[in-house]
């Protein structure tokens, strides 16, 4: 396991949040710098001082095929603001991201949980994505596009809607398997694309 990271504590005032159907107004995404009032050096006692013990739950986080473990805390905001904070080690004293996002987080881009393959095109440029059905199916490709500084600090997936497969079995088919395809591949239009997951880097894995 890496070696235990040094606590820190946040900016952020420690005073725990409210309670109220929206309980944070801040839920800006900056990939690479922080989630809200989470950051690079935000600590399990932090989130404990920010949003009260009783909305915290540890969860074990899996990577892609089951590779790499990694402890996890829930932070449980209702529907559209909880996130996953996935630690570098079991002493949760430094995050390695945050995953399992709300429909609430978004980048300055208004880049989300549900940002349709339509809105990417307009703040990216012309990108990439990978084949659907596989392990890494749907990731989408940063590099040589507008946002190419969140490369390595932001992962998003693309989904298909959940009857597309059904509905548009040629289209789905030519946009499926292990490679690489155009966002602009006319394919996809039928298929309802939007982002299924987000990760948001804030520090290396040691």
């Amino acid at each position: 396991m890496p070696p235990e990271a040094p606590s820190q504590a946040v900016t952020p005032s420690p005073r725990t949040v409210a309670s109220s159907p929206n309980i944070l107004k801040d839920t800006l995404v900056v990939p690479g710098e922080r989630i809200g009032p989470v950051t690079r050096t935000t600590t399990y006692q932090d989130l404990v001082k920010l949003f009260g013990k009783s909305r915290l739950s540890d969860r074990t986080v899996y990577g892609p095929e089951g590779i790499g473990m990694w402890s996890g805390t829930r932070v449980n905001l209702g529907l559209a603001q909880s996130f996953t904070v996935v630690w570098q080690d079991t002493k949760r004293a430094k995050p390695l991201h945050v995953r399992e996002l709300g429909s609430a987080w978004k980048t300055a881009e208004g880049i989300g949980m549900g940002t349709p393959l339509t809105h990417l095109q307009k703040q990216l440029g012309k990108f990439q994505i990978s084949g659907l059905d596989w392990d890494y199916g749907g990731a989408v490709m940063f590099h040589n596009t507008r946002l190419s500084r969140y490369v390595g600090k932001l992962t998003l997936v693309m989904q298909a809607d959940p009857q597309a497969s059904d509905k548009y079995p040629n289209d789905y088919s030519a946009v499926a398997g292990d490679r690489l395809l155009s966002s602009t591949d006319p394919h996809w239009k039928p298929l309802g694309i939007r982002v299924g997951s987000m990760i948001v880097r804030l520090n290396s894995e040691l």
